[in-house]
């Protein structure tokens, strides 16, 4: 059955990824974005669907953003928390204001976003919060205390919330990707590529529709008994 879904950060990589794929298993998607405004629309114009302009790690650009999506469609039924952003440095070289720039962005923006869109999921006693988590949350990675500690605390939140949720009908998961088939991988050094690519015994990357996939999947009604769990997607470069 078709679902009014939400992508934070989706007009771009594995966000659009996944917002083309719920598309195309007949789901009616919007995508949020923040800074890269031609990017956003290009992709509006590419695959028709809308897009909506709010800061996710801002409480009230947040309510403002979501009020307006709510007033063109009708309350969010599924949310994707994907938005995210990365600032890399050697520990002893990271600043205060690195730190909190990334955990603003990839953990606060989870808490703000689920926050708005829970009492209507409550209401309706169903709902799907999805969180767009990373293998490196759970294995860590050289020169990204940062980004690591942002992941890893998605997936805490995930088991947390899913707790609380259960008893409204509403399921609370993460997926956890690898090194994903996107323009910032293309960017890599070829020196790079090649140790990522030996690392996974499938010897390659994973693609934005295999994780639009397994969102699908979280989606599905035969998936309600799910709950509290980061189904890890990385090629079995990391397994535990």
């Amino acid at each position: 059955m078709s679902k009014i879904v939400l992508v934070t950060g989706g007009t771009r990589g594995i966000g659009a990824g996944i917002a083309v794929g719920l598309k195309e298993a007949g789901h009616k998607v919007v995508v949020n974005y923040n800074a890269d405004e031609e990017s956003a629309k290009n992709f509006q114009n590419k695959t028709g669907i809308s897009v909506y302009r709010w800061d996710v790690s801002d409480f009230d650009s947040s309510k403002k953003g979501i009020s307006k999506v709510i007033n063109d469609l009708v309350p969010i039924e599924v949310l994707v928390n994907n938005a995210g952003t990365a600032s890399d440095s050697r520990f002893e070289n990271m600043t205060l204001e690195k730190w909190h720039k990334v955990q603003k962005v990839n953990i606060d923006s989870v808490f703000i976003m689920s926050k708005l869109v829970y009492p209507s999921m409550i209401e309706k006693k169903w709902g799907r919060i999805i969180n767009i988590g990373s293998m490196n949350g759970q294995a860590g990675q050289l020169n990204q205390v940062n980004y690591v500690a942002s992941k890893a605390g998605m997936h805490g939140f995930t088991k947390a919330l899913a707790l609380e949720a259960a008893k409204y009908g509403i399921t609370v998961n993460s997926i956890a990707p690898g090194y994903v088939d996107t323009y910032l991988i293309s960017e890599m050094p070829d020196r790079i590529m090649q140790k990522i690519l030996d690392a996974s015994p499938v010897r390659r990357l994973g693609l934005e529709e295999e994780v639009a996939h397994a969102v699908n999947f979280l989606i599905d009604e035969k998936a309600s008994w799910m709950t509290g769990s980061t189904i890890s997607m990385n090629g079995g470069t990391h397994m535990y």
